[in-house]
């Protein structure tokens, strides 16, 4: 027997998502093209055209269709990309600059999402997966899942200064602070830092970093939890091996599987 239309009212509390959510918790579209779907006529829940991107839905228990086709729930996937500078980490951009996709276009892969972002300049380790509910936990800040980054900086700084790096320090009102820093090799003119975080403030480090009066170089995260970038090729990706992935889970609290 079919279930009735859902209403747009139904709480959250009962396990059910938005349309739009449920196309990109199965996998299948960002939420954005599934509204875009949607407004084309393209999809129905249980057997009834739908014009409303609001409806709530059940992804375990209704029926949705796109294009008369059910969809499902892809296999999990869980990408490593060591991210080169110069990629902005957006699927697309609307100033037409290369994004981190490009690297992932000659893979076959359902539809995946970078876990958190980094910014145009920044390199390194990146996530990607279609389980969002593990790429929600990462970015949760109450999970503290640590995240290790190895900075280039001009000058070196002062060990008062790597104290106020972890001590914290305020920038456009906000409190900014690293969980730890290390000087891991200084030259004349330039230096190297390991910094530690354990929240995702936007563009954290180099605002902790201007505060002090030191420009960032280059910035390259190295490690989420205990996932390290290693020797990755810079712009190649890899998959996650099944006890990398079981690890993240664990250091998120969720139950592996």
């Amino acid at each position: 027997m079919e279930r009735p239309e859902l209403s747009g009212r139904i709480p959250r509390s009962t396990g059910n998502v938005t349309l739009p959510r449920a196309f990109s918790k199965l996998g299948v579209c960002s939420r954005t093209q599934a509204e875009a779907f949607i407004a084309a006529g393209r999809v129905r829940v249980n057997g009834r055209k739908v014009a409303d991107a609001a409806m709530w839905v059940d992804p375990k228990r209704d029926r949705i269709e796109l294009d008369g086709e059910p969809i499902v729930a892809s296999e999990k996937v869980y990408l490593a990309l060591n991210k080169p500078r110069g990629l902005v980490t957006t699927r697309t951009d609307p100033e037409g600059r290369p994004t981190v996709f490009e690297c992932l276009k000659d893979l076959d892969l359902p539809f995946v999402s970078p876990v958190g972002r980094l910014d145009k300049a920044s390199e390194g380790l990146l996530l990607f997966t279609n389980d969002t509910a593990l790429a929600q936990r990462l970015l949760d800040p109450e999970t503290h899942v640590k995240k290790l980054y190895h900075v280039q900086v001009r000058g070196i700084p002062s060990e008062e200064d790597l104290q106020r790096m972890t001590s914290g320090v305020v920038h456009d009102g906000e409190m900014l602070q690293a969980t730890a820093v290390r000087l891991l090799r200084a030259g004349d003119k330039n230096c190297w830092l390991e910094v530690e975080l354990d929240e995702g403030k936007n563009r954290q480090i180099r605002r902790i970093l201007e505060v002090i009066g030191l420009e960032v170089l280059r910035l390259i995260r190295v490690a989420i939890g205990d996932l390290v970038l290693g020797d990755l090729p810079k712009g190649s990706a890899r998959h996650l091996t099944a006890a990398e992935v079981r690890a993240l889970q664990s250091q998120t609290a969720m139950k592996p599987g």
